[in-house]
């Protein structure tokens, strides 16, 4: 490894699973402290565990993202512990889906606390921690916050917003060296997908859409989070990075 997030501190919100965790082993390896945050205590002590056997250095905060006080008291005291903070993911999300005709004010309203007040609450709070210094904020999208995706209103517009609220931050984060880019995922194996994916017809129908004919994997994610938050990134903000293995970029798939 090439050690290249050595003496960063990072913070990965959702860190206990899928794309989280392995985005905390991924920074991990390239030598950074990595501090995890989710809602449940045990995933988090795993992914802490297995960067600890390897060699490396983490800690983990249960917080809830949806939580203002919680989320920001968590990264505050991160922040005074460690010494600062390099890196933040705002990786953590929470949705509802099903028809729209038939979804209620509060379904709706769900899809948004955790994946858009969440990553404002997270960015802002990183922005003022990384004033002096600069950092990386790396915002996880989705690729159905590009496409509408049917069953799925709520959740592609909180993504959306995601995708655009991490331009603004870009913006206004420049002239301090703090950048914000955004990593756009397709469908990834993950336990969020687990359900989906289980299934051989609904694998293959969803496989046959994707041009490399295959779902992704969260190391795969994990590395494009790796070099956004890294100084390889240095010259990036402001940026959408898609790892979709083609999805959004075919017409023909992307109209089937």
């Amino acid at each position: 490894m090439t050690k290249r997030m050595e003496n960063k501190i990072a913070f990965v919100t959702g860190g206990g699973s899928g794309i989280g965790a392995a985005t905390a082993i991924r920074l991990a390896e390239e030598g950074a402290t990595v501090v995890v945050c989710g809602r449940r205590e045990e995933p988090l002590k795993d992914v802490v565990a297995t960067i600890r056997e390897n060699g490396g250095r983490a800690d983990y905060r249960v917080a809830d993202v949806s939580d203002e006080s919680a989320f920001v008291g968590a990264m505050d005291a991160v922040a005074k512990e460690f010494g600062g903070l390099d890196v933040l993911v705002n990786n953590a999300v929470a949705f509802n889906w099903g028809a729209l005709a038939e979804m209620s004010t509060e379904d709706w309203h769900a899809n948004f606390t955790t994946t858009v007040d969440g990553t404002f609450w997270g960015t802002r709070k990183a922005m003022q921690l990384m004033k002096e210094n600069g950092g990386a904020i790396v915002n996880i999208a989705s690729i159905c916050g590009v496409f509408g995706t049917a069953w799925m209103s709520g959740y592609s517009a909180a993504k959306a917003a995601v995708i655009n609220f991490s331009r603004a931050a870009a913006s206004e984060g420049a002239v301090d060296n703090i950048r914000c880019n955004v990593v756009i995922p397709g469908v990834v194996e993950t336990p969020a997908t687990e359900g989906m994916l289980s299934h051989d017809q609904a694998k293959s129908n969803t496989t046959k859409l994707i041009p490399m004919k295959r779902v992704g994997h969260p190391e795969e994610l994990a590395n494009a989070v790796l070099f956004l938050a890294s100084d390889e990134a240095s010259y990036i903000t402001g940026a959408t990075l898609a790892v979709d293995g083609g999805r959004g970029s075919d017409l023909y798939t992307a109209m089937d």
